[in-house]
């Protein structure tokens, strides 16, 4: 490539830099401003980040949306990366017809939009009388489809001449998925663990709907409720948001390197 053209993709990848980067930038900002300013479009840093977390922490009880959001993520997030990996390790390497058509099945639900499921769901947990619980909460996305997929192709690259060498050994097909499969797929595992705390965290419409109690609240159902029905203080309504995307942006950094390898498949 000429000098001519790295300049030219240099600047292109620059500018596209810079457009992604913006709306963490005016998040920042807006935190950090009146609500007029932010309406005004003020694009600099303010001094009124102190003021809009007390009125922030004043209008909702952040620590108790911090830890159900927290709570609920990483219960749900183990869970699913359990089940979700055991099925997709049985689908691989127990491979027949019958499994591919279940499997096939599993796929055409990617295609419904959860919003045409959710009020079954909801009058099924509600004739059960599991409104309000965490199991009503779970029990609907601690095994998604994609997650299987997802460790079904990892299962392809799992090498089976190991497997019939832990069985000639006498290892349990258990101890063969714990033992051998699980430290085998480690970026796999942090590619899914990613993709599951972030959507288990800003999940909103589900929870809002099966837990109703105050003191369920999570990080975005308290986001929502800053969008009053008369004014918005959008400085404090930055502020909630900017705080609700600080965990996931700390998860996706600190494994990142592991999320790239297990999207692409690498196995080590």
């Amino acid at each position: 490539m000429s000098k001519g053209k790295k300049i030219v993709v240099y600047m292109f990848l620059t500018v596209v830099s810079l457009i992604s980067v913006f709306p963490l930038y005016y998040m920042i900002c807006a935190a950090t401003n009146k609500s007029i300013d932010v309406i005004e479009g003020r694009l600099i840093p303010g001094t009124y980040l102190i003021e809009n977390y007390k009125s922030l922490i004043e209008q909702q009880d952040l620590a108790l949306a911090l830890w159900n959001s927290f709570r609920n993520a990483t219960i749900l997030t183990v869970l699913c990366l359990l089940v979700c990996s055991v099925a997709g390790y049985g689908f691989e390497i127990y491979h027949d017809k019958g499994k591919d058509a279940v499997f096939a099945i599993l796929l055409t639900a990617m295609m419904i939009p959860f919003a045409a499921v959710m009020i079954p769901m909801f009058r099924m947990f509600s004739r059960l009388g599991m409104v309000d619980t965490m199991a009503a909460f779970m029990l609907p996305t601690i095994s998604t489809p994609f997650m299987i997929m997802m460790f079904r192709q990892a299962s392809r690259s799992f090498p089976h001449d190991i497997i019939e060498a832990a069985r000639i050994d006498g290892l349990s097909e258990i101890g063969i998925v714990f033992r051998m499969f699980v430290p085998t797929m480690k970026s796999t595992y942090s590619a899914a663990f990613i993709i599951t705390f972030m959507n288990a965290w800003n999940n909103y419409l589900w929870p809002k709907v099966i837990l109703q109690k105050n003191s369920s609240v999570t990080m975005p159902m308290l986001v929502s409720n800053l969008l009053g029905s008369y004014s918005i203080d959008y400085g404090v309504l930055m502020l909630g948001v900017f705080v609700c995307t600080i965990p996931t942006a700390i998860i996706f950094f600190c494994f990142q390197k592991s999320f790239t390898e297990g999207v692409t498949g690498a196995v080590k």
